[in-house]
């Protein structure tokens, strides 16, 4: 590791920094820092030393943190970044993000693991997710206006992740609601992307193969262009100007009662 200075240094720099380091060798903790015994929640470093490093790998990852430690031995290359999570000694789980690295230590090959947590972040991200699911579900509502008939309104903007939304839940609410008739208004959208009017007519695609008829009402000049020029398949699915127009055409044709 150097001169003694460079030792001294290293060593004063690691011991003082807050975010939690660790040094395996042979597959067992060799050192870890004192933000690393808090972290992980053990007694000392004394009581750390020596342990197995799978004490703190959930069953999960351990052959992903097999495969990083020979590619570190082989390839003598950091990981990079990667998340996951870890096991405290008290049992917890903590999702971290852990950035390993080839380090000679007693003059033998090593692994030194920064460990940094990553807990509130990862809230953020799963109340986000959260959040957008709900607001998805909102702005894509199967709303059932006749028997066995349904309307989903599109209104604002669709985006990929909207567009998947409704590929994958679509279809199951349909299912749920016992809709053998799907009708789905664009007359609130004003532009989609080649991607997104992929996604839409592969819904209709999968509806079709549950034996749910599709109906597409409101398409905007503009959309109608975009949907030509994509080469969608437009055989399994029925057209119409207006929702009204499509609701009287299944009322006549139906023999449903008047709304």
């Amino acid at each position: 590791m150097g001169n003694n200075t460079d030792e001294k240094l290293y060593r004063h720099i690691v011991e003082s920094s807050t975010e939690a380091i660790i040094i395996q060798q042979d597959e067992k903790f060799k050192y870890i820092n004192p933000a690393g015994v808090s972290f992980l929640r053990a007694d000392s470093s004394e009581s750390v030393i020596g342990r197995s490093i799978y004490d703190i790998i959930p069953e999960e990852y351990r052959e992903l943190t097999v495969r990083h430690a020979k590619s570190i031995f082989v390839e003598n290359k950091p990981t990079g970044i990667v998340e996951k999570q870890l096991k405290r000694f008290d049992g917890s789980l903590v999702d971290v993000e852990t950035n390993c690295s080839p380090f000679l230590y007693e003059d033998k090959k090593a692994i030194q693991s920064v460990v940094r947590d990553i807990t509130k972040r990862k809230e953020i991200e799963r109340t986000l997710k959260k959040v957008s699911k709900e607001i998805n579900t909102l702005s894509a509502p199967v709303v059932p206006i006749l028997e066995g008939v349904a309307v989903l309104p599109l209104v604002g903007s669709i985006n990929s992740e909207r567009a998947n939304y409704i590929l994958e839940y679509v279809p199951l609410k349909v299912q749920e609601q016992n809709v053998h008739t799907l009708i789905s208004d664009f007359s609130g959208i004003y532009e989609l992307d080649a991607m997104v009017i992929q996604c839409l007519f592969e819904t209709s695609a999968i509806l079709g193969l549950l034996g749910v008829r599709s109906i597409v009402t409101g398409i905007r000049p503009q959309i109608a262009q975009s949907v030509v020029q994509l080469g969608a398949d437009l055989s399994l699915i029925q057209i119409f100007g207006t929702l009204k127009q499509a609701v009287q055409e299944l009322v006549l044709k139906d023999s449903y009662v008047s709304i």
